[in-house]
């Protein structure tokens, strides 16, 4: 931490540690008096992560805010940051597509961080877009950067110079074009497709001079299955709506005289359905789409994982509203790049799922599989994909820990990831409490229901 202005990279694949590793950084730099205001921007779905790993992580002492929501208060509760009266390490974390925004953009300029840490660095990849352009101003002013990705090249050998353009612009320089000069080799209409590079060698020794790659063949040592919660904020109106439910079912259940597990899981089940974005009217023959958290945390990894870094992903979800609307994205995202999704689920014949398991270990383009949980949990192999999302799960350990194996079974050949979608402060953290014991939810609802409607 002696040169002012330069940047290191932590090129290291999902579920190698490279939060872990960021925050041991910043905290041996903070604790050596280099850096008092950290921010951390990330793709939005990953933005609620962070908090929750300074809290499992960081050995020193810190104060984080995560600023989203409305414009008025991210610049609130970065001023609050800003005004924190104790010595502690200053933690702003942000989504990229607010970096640039008007007001933002400028109150990020004078937090001054001494050190920008761009998760999932990717997503500056195109040099001339508004975010990428801000992190490089913002870049500019900071005296340490850190990027952290996976897949920083991922289309082209080009997706690099932004990247690095924020991270160290002495590396590859400060102009794309001088950069796409000196390594590609323009042709096609009007000369502007790259059709080949030139010295790849030189550009990636020039990466790996401020970088360290880690994979997770590489890491011998990785467990051979690790687990990542993204968490979903609810927006000011989906939270009335969610805690008027929470409402309702502790009212119903405290009128009925009578507790049994299942009237306590169907109230709860109600709730679960609204983290996954749907409501339940009453009397209503279809749910209703109230919201897109879930899908949008998702979206972020498709784009991340399936689509850049071209690799298969298996998906359980608990509602067949959940599937469709899980589909319907796949669909919307994977089908201009020649992808495609398959999908099993209580309505499709049993005489057919064999077929569409073989399509998704077999056909390169089949690249997603979409399973409703108590359908597909059980009984069949997916190890093409070697990382699984849960958009939502059962009350059923046996169940959920079924499904775990999926992919994590003999003929696959990775350590396995698998990434829990959870709405904060819902019935999600209950039900994935319940599972981290190994117990069904079922057995604990009835002597402590009332912790699940009050809290």
């Amino acid at each position: 931490m002696t040169d002012q202005n330069k940047g290191f990279g932590l090129l290291f694949e999902m579920g190698c540690g490279k939060t872990l590793t960021a925050i041991a950084v910043a905290g041996a730099a903070y604790k050596m008096g280099k850096v008092r205001r950290l921010l951390i921007v990330a793709p939005t779905s990953v933005c609620a992560v962070w908090p929750k790993e300074f809290q499992d992580y960081a050995a020193f002492p810190y104060t984080i805010r995560t600023l989203l929501g409305e414009k008025g208060k991210r610049l609130k509760d970065l001023g609050d940051l800003v005004n924190f009266p104790y010595p502690h390490l200053k933690v702003a974390v942000i989504n990229y597509e607010s970096t640039w925004r008007d007001g933002i953009f400028e109150a990020l300029v004078d937090f001054n961080a001494d050190m920008i840490i761009a998760d999932e660095s990717q997503r500056i990849k195109t040099h001339d877009s508004e975010q990428s352009k801000a992190m490089h101003q913002l870049g500019d002013k900071a005296r340490y950067k850190m990027i952290l990705s996976g897949t920083p090249v991922q289309n082209e050998a080009v997706d690099i110079f932004s990247q690095y353009r924020f991270l160290d612009p002495t590396i590859y320089g400060y102009n794309f074009y001088a950069f796409r000069n000196r390594y590609a080799v323009m042709g096609g209409f009007n000369r502007k497709q790259i059709v080949k590079y030139r010295d790849l060698d030189q550009l990636i020794q020039k990466e790996h001079s401020i970088a360290y790659r880690v994979t997770k063949e590489e890491a011998l040592d990785l467990p051979e299955q690790t687990f990542e919660n993204r968490y979903i904020t609810l927006s000011p109106k989906e939270r009335n709506i969610y805690n008027h439910l929470k409402r309702d079912g502790f009212t119903e259940l405290t009128d009925s005289g009578t507790i049994t597990a299942t009237t306590v899981l169907t109230k709860l089940l109600r709730l679960q359905q609204f983290t996954g974005g749907f409501l339940v009217e009453d009397e209503a023959a279809q749910p209703k789409q109230v919201s897109t958290g879930k899908l949008d945390a998702l979206a972020d990894i498709l784009q991340d994982y399936v689509i850049e870094s071209k690799k298969k992903l298996v998906i359980f979800a608990r509602f067949l509203a959940e599937v469709h609307a899980i589909e319907a994205l796949c669909g919307k995202m994977l089908n201009k790049h020649g992808m495609k999704a398959v999908a099993i689920y209580g309505e499709i014949k049993k005489e057919d799922r064999g077929a569409i398991v073989q399509q998704f270990q077999t056909d390169p383009k089949t690249t997603v599989f979409i399973g409703q949980i108590d359908t597909a949990g059980t009984g069949i192999t997916l190890t093409a994909a070697d990382t699984c999302v849960y958009y939502s799960v059962n009350f059923n350990y046996a169940a959920y820990s079924q499904s775990l194996s999926r992919i994590h079974r003999i003929g696959q050949r990775h350590p396995c990831t698998y990434i829990h979608l959870v709405v904060e402060k819902s019935v999600d953290t209950d039900i994935l409490k319940s599972l981290s014991k190994k117990e069904d939810l079922a057995k604990a609802v009835v002597d402590d229901w009332r912790q699940f409607f009050t809290e």
